[in-house]
């Protein structure tokens, strides 16, 4: 869980933005929007073959160049 202390004389925007950058790096909401459905088992295999071939095509293109 992401904490932000208010510093003193900190304006809201500031304390604001170093919330968001503080979420950001730990992964929240890309993690959120991972689970925002869920995905039968079939369907998350199928989505991580598809990303391991995507990842092979792109390492032979590389490669070939």
């Amino acid at each position: 869980m992401t904490v932000i202390k208010v510093k003193e004389n900190e304006s809201f925007e500031q304390a604001m933005k170093r919330f968001k950058k503080s979420c950001e790096k730990a992964g929240i909401l890309t993690e959120l929007r991972r689970r925002e459905y869920y995905d039968k088992p079939s369907i998350s295999k199928k989505k991580k073959a598809a990303a391991a071939r995507k990842r092979a095509l792109k390492k032979m293109r590389r490669m070939s160049n």
